[in-house]
């Protein structure tokens, strides 16, 4: 493998004005999307609780999970017969 001389890097003032628009764009948008969350979240919590008390079946984490990927569990049979078929000794 051939080795070559380190490059140069130099930073511009073109470079740190466009890096600090960037920045500002991006840090507004934050400040936009939180001030939307805790107004849709306030909300959503009134909704949740009215709809857990209304809802009877409270499902567990670990359901709302299974339900989530698809996943439908079922028993495992326990008797023998189901194990080892139907032998006659």
């Amino acid at each position: 493998m051939l080795r070559r001389k380190p490059t140069r890097l130099e930073l511009k003032l073109d470079d740190i004005e466009e890096f600090e628009s960037i920045r500002k764009d991006l840090e507004g948008r934050k400040k936009q999307r939180e001030e939307v969350d805790l107004s849709s979240s306030e909300s959503d919590v009134a909704a949740a609780a009215v709809a857990t008390t209304l809802n009877s079946d409270f499902k567990t984490p670990e359901q709302t999970i299974h339900e989530r990927i698809g996943y439908k569990p079922q028993p495992k049979p326990n008797s023998h017969t189901t194990q080892f078929g139907n032998f006659e000794f």
